[in-house]
């Protein structure tokens, strides 16, 4: 199917380059214009005998004519069901809380990223690329990621491990969670998975380190697998983006050092952030010290990475880029009442980040359109479905000015 749509796209854009209609490339080749206009709508494509008088017409090769410029946006990595909670709080050791709500969801960085896109552009390729058990729970997944239009064909299905799952406990008055993890199928994901030469986006987003077994694997070259595979990534031509997940055992610098490096753009949150740079990100009244994220986004720009490094927080998004430019963006701010949910909100971000990149946005549009996004996302109790099209999140952002 992708191949199908590059080459719509390609013959549409190398057709119009050369000032030809329709008809009359079709009378070059001796069909019907009915068959071109099928070709560029993806209905069709060219029957490998045609490939190379179409070429020769549209001044191409065969390859450019298939591949073309690569474009979209392949989300690789954790794939889970969540099942949610909503709590009234969370309780001491021994003590009861009450469970208002339950509801089943999509989860992890796979889904909840790749499903925001969806939703922000439906014209915006996405593929997605992890593992899932051959149960109920990875059938559900796939089901939802196909529902979006998302490619699936690259997710492989394990048959000795089940899809992976967080019990997720959400306190309905703040928002705030809890999780409790099974790895499942995740823990045996790797590069192995994932054919770097069959790809053809622009960018490639993977997350969790610190949550992907095999890629957080000790590597004697890189340092980690993770490195290896980000650079393997670069070599070929795409655009390599992380997150990372806030494990409680913190081996934030062992772990996430490495693969920046590799890295053109570092999507994470306060914590993972100085974690990495070894400082705290609150005081001790809970309080956000921006000095310190400050010199922990300056410690992880220094490690590598190419572009930009991002951190959310609840109170603001911040880049630092390149150039050493730094740009700060507070977060919406949303009547009382409005949260709904905390659950997937970072992934929001990062998929409103992720789209601001891939349209080259300046830093401070992409945390203002990423901090719309992940405002989207609170107005609901799962990961997604308070995402909202690109059109919506700036009319949401005009009516914060």
């Amino acid at each position: 199917m992708k191949q199908q749509i590059n080459i719509a796209a390609n013959i549409y854009k190398l057709r119009k380059k050369k000032g030809l209609t329709q008809e009359a490339l079709a009378e070059k080749l001796y069909i019907t214009n009915k068959t071109v206009s099928k070709w560029e709508r993806g209905a069709g494509y060219p029957e490998i005998t045609q490939l190379s008088a179409l070429a020769k017409i549209l001044d191409t090769t065969i390859d450019d004519l298939i591949l073309g410029d690569r474009y979209g946006i392949t989300i690789a990595g954790n794939i889970l069901t969540d099942y949610v909670k909503i709590i009234n709080s969370y309780p001491e050791k021994g003590m009861l809380s009450t469970i208002y709500s339950n509801s089943k969801a999509v989860g992890g960085c796979v889904p909840n990223t790749a499903i925001d896109l969806a939703v922000i552009d439906k014209n915006l390729p996405i593929d997605a690329i992890g593992r899932v058990g051959d149960d109920e729970g990875g059938r559900y997944v796939i089901s939802e990621l196909q529902k979006y239009g998302i490619g699936t064909g690259n997710i492989v299905i394990a048959h000795d491990a089940s899809t992976s799952y967080s019990d997720v406990m959400s306190i309905r008055s703040t928002g705030e969670r809890t999780f409790f993890h099974h790895r499942g199928a995740n823990s045996a994901f790797s590069p192995k998975d994932i054919t770097i030469g069959g790809l053809n986006s622009k960018m490639l987003h993977i997350g969790y380190i610190l949550l992907l077994d095999e890629f957080d694997k000790e590597d004697e070259e890189y340092g980690t697998v993770m490195a290896r595979f980000l650079k393997d990534v670069q070599d070929a031509g795409i655009k390599t983006s992380i997150d990372v997940v806030s494990d409680s055992e913190g081996k934030f610098a062992e772990k996430v050092i490495p693969a920046l490096k590799y890295t053109d753009n570092a999507i994470m949150n306060e914590i993972e952030a100085c974690g990495i740079a070894g400082l705290p990100p609150r005081d001790e009244n809970g309080n956000l010290i921006t000095e310190n994220i400050a010199a922990a986004m300056r410690e992880i720009i220094s490690k590598g990475v190419s572009e930009r490094i991002i951190i959310h927080c609840p109170e603001a998004g911040f880049i630092l880029n390149k150039k050493g430019e730094y740009t700060y963006v507070p977060s919406l701010k949303l009547e009382e009442g409005y949260i709904k949910g905390t659950v997937g909100a970072g992934d929001a971000f990062c998929a409103g980040c992720l789209y601001g990149i891939y349209n080259e946005y300046d830093d401070e549009t992409i945390l203002r359109f990423a901090s719309a996004a992940a405002a989207c996302n609170l107005s609901a109790e799962d990961s997604v479905s308070g995402m909202k099209p690109r059109e919506y999140i700036f009319e949401l952002l005009n009516k914060q000015k």
